[in-house]
């Protein structure tokens, strides 16, 4: 019997107070994007970005434990490229997501899209991981996602607080 694609998809929400052309700016700016994606406990560094619909991005996430055994492409590090597939400003940002590694439990592409809904608070951000690779564990991939809202939300927050 011929095994069925992995298909697990994974979602993380949360009200920011800022407005959601501050957020999709903050994601935009790849400057500003290294700042407050990588889930705590990682940096970034960012190769390529190309933030326009078919371009292309690559991203290295570095682990910042000394005893880190988690990399999926090096022992502490996690390098991922993929493309800009939809950019609705101020809406949507939607982009494949494929994880350089040896480890075929890593394999696939895997869809990441934000959604930015204006609400009475600010905005509501929204994360929706389709075809999660089915080596990262979703206790893991569900505390990185949240990590990564509360990251943003203390980023933006605190730009919606200056003149």
């Amino acid at each position: 019997m011929a095994q069925l694609p992995y298909n697990r998809i994974d979602s993380a929400s949360r009200v920011i107070e800022a407005m959601p052309k501050t957020i999709y700016q903050a994601f935009m700016n790849p400057e500003e994007l290294i700042l407050w994606l990588p889930p705590k406990g990682m940096s970034a560094f960012i190769d390529v970005f190309e933030p326009y619909e078919g371009g292309t991005y690559k991203m290295t996430l570095t682990y910042e434990r000394e005893d880190s055994n988690f990399g999926k492409t090096s022992k502490d590090t996690d390098v991922t490229h993929g493309k800009f597939l939809e950019l609705v400003p101020d809406r949507k940002i939607s982009l494949s997501v494929q994880f350089d590694s040896e480890d075929p439990a890593f394999s696939g592409e895997m869809i990441q899209t934000w959604y930015l809904e204006s609400v009475l608070e600010g905005t509501k951000v929204t994360i929706i991981c389709e075809n999660v690779p089915e080596g990262i564990r979703k206790e893991d991939h569900d505390a990185g996602l949240n990590s990564t809202l509360e990251n943003l939300a203390s980023f933006t927050e605190k730009q919606a607080g200056e003149p």
